[in-house]
């Protein structure tokens, strides 16, 4: 699905301007879900972290059984050729999915893999963005039931229905719990919060994802003298928390305004942590 316009797709060696079709109605990835995805930017003219995301989508396509047939380091370049004259502030999508399958039609070949570009014109969201949290029944799975080790698109129908629940609500994003209670993160991004200066976000336990931005943020706040923690947090933690925001890689960093009703400021720490990564993306080649 588009999300805006201005689209280019490589796909069988080439570029090609707009949103090309590039899966048949008989692929594995089509009928079985077998797809993965990743996500970089590029705005102010510089892909940030670009290389970790083209290497994170191999080992995605590798937790769900299929062959990656691009290497990180060449996807980098494809993925530069094709920015190339587009407009700042675009959304950079590496994807594969099956395509055959062994004689019950479940487990994919690894002989045959799609695989695509998608670059996509978004904008970065504006410096005052802010969102709302609330909590949802729905959960993260863990390893033994889902592919949670991989950027994959089976595993966002779930999300969805998370997001879907918290919108009903009123609310712009769902705070979601791991099997055992805790907190793993938002319906869409990683989550951070600062109680008495020092931050603090659900250790990576298995059950979701632990971005790439994620990691950045937290390098960028110790090389700056903030005390992170990775820890086990409670619903009750962020209720009781001086500042929460968000960290993915659509808007790098969000503050969240509520959760519930618990009113948020956009504190120092939030403005710092976006300071940081904006200062340090600009440093980049």
């Amino acid at each position: 699905m588009a999300i805006a316009t201005n689209i280019r797709t490589w796909f069988n060696g080439q570029w090609h301007n707009g949103d090309v079709p590039v899966m048949r109605a008989a692929d594995h990835g089509a009928w079985l879900g077998t797809t993965v995805f990743d996500g970089a930017r590029l705005f102010n003219g510089k892909t940030p972290d670009l290389d970790k995301h083209c290497a994170r989508i191999n080992n995605s396509a590798r937790a769900l059984m299929i062959n990656p047939t691009v290497e990180a380091a060449k996807m980098v370049e494809i993925v530069r050729e094709g920015l190339e004259g587009f407009a700042d502030e675009v959304y950079i999508r590496p994807m594969y999915w099956g395509i055959d399958a062994g004689p019950l039609g479940v487990v994919p070949t690894q002989d045959a893999t799609g695989f695509c570009i998608c670059l996509e014109e978004i904008p970065m969201a504006p410096a005052d963005a802010s969102t709302t949290l609330t909590t949802t029944r729905f959960r993260r799975p863990t390893l033994e039931v889902a592919v949670v080790n991989a950027k994959a698109g089976c595993l966002y129908p779930n999300n969805a229905r998370m997001l879907a629940e918290a919108n009903a609500k009123g609310f712009g994003n769902a705070l979601v719990c791991d099997s055992q209670g805790n907190v793993a993160e938002t319906a869409s991004a990683n989550v951070f919060m600062v109680k008495d200066g020092e931050v603090f976000t659900p250790i990576a336990n298995g059950t979701f994802l632990a971005g790439i931005t994620r990691a950045r943020h937290m390098e960028n706040m110790s090389g700056d003298g903030m005390k992170v923690h990775e820890t086990v947090l409670t619903l009750d933690d962020f209720r009781d928390a001086d500042e929460v925001f968000l960290s993915g890689n659509m808007s790098k960093v969000t503050p969240v305004t509520a959760f519930d009703d618990r009113q948020y400021q956009v504190g120092p720490v939030t403005r710092r942590v976006r300071e940081m990564y904006w200062d340090w993306a600009a440093s980049t080649v």
